[in-house]
């Protein structure tokens, strides 16, 4: 049973299109995936001038952030990227119809009509763009704290204090020792950091610095990336690998919709 209707993203259409039919900015398109909530719901859109919301019928009104969600919303984008300029919903949006005003009415009146110069907007900003993600991540930590040691003389000299008096370490002073590697770890992150970042220089439109998990990750980022450039792009993170091997791990994705830079929140609850 239907309880609404779950949004996954903004579409821009160009009416130079040769999949528009004879109706001003008719936006077609048929689904290779079914829609979210395991009843293989058929995904459409619903459209006002120029711009679709792509949607299907939601057998719930909230889901869980679990693996098999995210996939069905993420593919749903993948499918329309190639082709068109893709603005992300945030996950777990869903509409419902209210005092006797049905979804699909809802949708294109209270979002699509009332927010379209600001998805107009948001389509210039993103059109012929994309999103490329990369992980970078220390393989020898041993190896990156033995540089910490050789490069700061404090650490140096106050890790070999503690070395000579083993028997009786000063816990104060393990404590102290323990911080500043930590600084100095967060130090070399940075530097590690920017020395990636600038072999991107000029290739990407904008960043994104996102949550680093544990003491080898030493960056995640997301690059907001014109299509034209997205081969430059690989060809930089190849020479990155080659230039680091043996020292730092790389995990590459994209290109994706850029969920990192746009995520679009909308809300139409009973």
């Amino acid at each position: 049973m239907e309880k609404g209707k779950y949004i996954y993203c903004i579409v821009g259409v160009n009416r130079d299109r040769k999949d528009l039919s004879n109706d001003k900015y008719k936006f077609r398109k048929k689904y290779n995936s079914p829609g979210i909530g395991g009843q293989d719901n058929e995904v459409y859109n619903i459209s006002y001038q120029d711009i679709t919301a792509v949607v299907s019928s939601s057998p719930d009104i909230s889901y869980s952030i679990s693996r098999k969600n995210l996939i069905c919303h993420q593919k749903i984008l993948e499918e329309l990227m190639e082709n068109y300029t893709v603005l992300p919903v945030r996950f777990d949006t869903v509409a419902v119809s209210k005092n006797g005003i049905c979804t699909e009415e809802r949708i294109k009146e209270e979002v699509l009509e009332a927010r379209y110069k600001e998805f107009k907007d948001l389509l210039t900003k993103m059109d012929d763009k994309v999103e490329l993600g990369i992980k970078a991540s220390w393989i020898d930590m041993q190896r990156i704290f033995q540089e910490i040691v050789e490069e700061n003389k404090d650490i140096k000299k106050l890790r070999n204090n503690l070395l000579l008096k083993s028997i009786d370490r000063p816990y104060g002073k393990k404590a102290t020792l323990g911080e500043m590697v930590i600084h100095a770890l967060e130090g070399k992150k940075s530097k590690e950091e920017r020395d990636i970042l600038n072999v991107f220089k000029d290739n990407y439109v904008d960043k994104r610095s996102n949550k680093v998990f544990g003491d080898k990750m030493i960056t995640n980022l997301s690059f907001l990336v014109e299509k034209s450039k997205v081969e430059e792009f690989d060809r930089l993170v190849d020479k990155l690998t080659a230039t680091y091997d043996g020292r730092i791990k790389f995990k590459y994705v994209g290109p994706v919709p850029p969920i990192n830079f746009v995520e679009l929140v909308i809300s139409l609850k009973e």
